[in-house]
């Protein structure tokens, strides 16, 4: 039996496929099912069954669309309220996928109606995939159907990981989707491979007893993205497969239009070479950071949006990672150097320096210093004077943004980026620290 990882590490998820004398079985597919499909090519496998774990909240399942082209059955718990047809199973029930068993253990605490797959063969039980229940040293976040539910979400979730230590050898591969960067994890994890018998050893639910473990995880909940509220709904509905057709090129001037309409014309090239130089009011979502959840998360959902790209290599690549989180269309796009885009005009610019630079320029005149980090982030240091507005709260409260010339830093540049480029649309005068935040210790801030 293999097991095939299909990475997503932008959203922070992994995707499985598994096979074995010549058929398989897909666990939480990504909205792009094209990847999975390549590999049941590559390996000459025929695809019998797809699950699910949970209804995920941090992007749309590929699972319903896989299902129906390849002709393999959906199984879906039978307790989620979906509206398509999908082959309901339950806690205990076990599907075979040819010579190898697949074994559904309720596992509720990241949703009400999660569940884990326990692998089986003759004589063992060599994986288990845990979907957003046991992760690599950590456990999926109890909070994401609303703070209501997260106290008896978390007990749930402290009894659903330790049930998986309980019942599975300590030899049997642990197999999460998430944990790997995505917010849906409860606290940091560690580590890029597991086992029972490993997480047993490392894993808070399973060396903490259930009060310390709850009061531990409940205080290190931090925020999650906006666009998570949209991704149960979607899921729930069945979403199709992704239309990855290539937007249309933007006529000349059309993006300073759009910008001054008040659509999203988003540049997807490095915050140096934005901040160099770029159409007056784009926004800098860097394709080379988190670019989908923090786009995700700041976009007023269905806004209309239009991308800037050096090629269209990478408005494809921002394409199929916005397609993850349902965001399906594009009004146009825009490729090349946007020094020679027609129509567009002077462009506008701002600096970037360092905290070395930032420790100078405060002696010499005053200006202000914003910190877009999250809550949890300033808690556990930040600059003496500094104005800490989050980036996911900027948007709404850009007027407590000190006027002047405005220094924004986040941990190490990327979110700074995106704060820069909202302050300088919004007409301040800006300064993107582009640096790492323990560099400020060593400035003398």
């Amino acid at each position: 039996m293999e097991i095939l990882s299909i990475d997503t590490p932008s959203l922070g998820d992994r995707s499985y496929l598994v096979h074995h004398a010549g058929v398989a079985f897909a666990v939480d597919p990504q909205r792009d099912i094209d990847r999975l499909l390549a590999l049941l090519e590559d390996h000459g496998v025929r695809l019998l069954h797809v699950f699910e774990t949970h209804i995920h909240n941090d992007y749309v399942t590929g699972g319903l669309a896989l299902a129906e082209l390849t002709g393999a059955t959906y199984h879906v718990s039978a307790d989620d309220p979906v509206t398509f047809a999908r082959s309901p199973i339950r806690d205990g029930d076990v599907v075979e996928v040819g010579e190898v068993r697949v074994r559904a253990l309720a596992t509720p605490g990241h949703t009400f109606t999660h569940l884990s797959y326990a692998v089986e063969a003759p004589g063992e039980t060599p994986a288990v995939f845990t979907g957003g229940s046991l992760l690599f040293g950590s456990t999926g976040r109890p909070d994401l159907l609303g703070p209501q539910h997260t106290g008896r979400l978390v007990r749930a979730q402290y009894g659903s990981a330790r049930r998986l230590a309980e019942e599975l050898p300590d030899e049997t591969r642990v197999f999460p989707t998430h944990g790997f960067g995505s917010f849906c994890s409860a606290t940091p994890t560690s580590g890029d491979e597991s086992t029972i018998g490993r997480e047993k050893r490392v894993n808070p639910a399973l060396t903490a007893d259930e009060r310390s473990y709850v009061d531990s995880l409940l205080a290190g909940l931090d925020d999650y993205p906006a666009y998570y509220a949209h991704m149960g709904p979607a899921n729930l509905a069945g979403p199709g497969a992704p239309d990855l057709t290539p937007p249309r090129q933007a006529e000349p001037g059309e993006l300073r239009k759009r910008a001054e309409s008040g659509e999203w014309v988003v540049d997807l090239r490095t915050r140096t070479a934005f901040a160099a130089g770029h159409v007056a009011g784009t926004l800098n979502f860097g394709i080379d950071g988190g670019f989908a959840t923090y786009l995700g998360w700041l976009l007023p959902w269905g806004t209309p949006l239009t991308l800037i790209g050096d090629t269209g290599q990478q408005v494809a690549q921002a394409q199929r990672e916005l397609v993850r989180i349902g965001i399906d269309r594009l009004e146009a796009a825009a490729t090349g150097d946007v020094r020679e885009l027609p129509g567009e005009g002077e462009l506008r610019s701002y600096p970037t320096a360092g905290f070395a630079e930032l420790a100078q320029v405060r002696h010499h005149r005053p200006v202000s210093v914003l910190d877009v980090r999250r809550e949890q982030e300033w808690q556990a240091g930040h600059l003496d004077g500094a104005v800490h507005i989050p980036l996911h709260e900027l948007l709404d409260r850009m007027d407590e943004v000190p006027g002047g010339e405005v220094w924004v830093h986040c941990k190490s540049g990327y979110r700074a980026s995106i704060a820069a480029s909202l302050l300088d649309a919004a007409g301040h005068r800006v300064v993107a620290v582009d640096d790492e935040f323990d560099e400020a210790s060593a400035a003398g801030l």
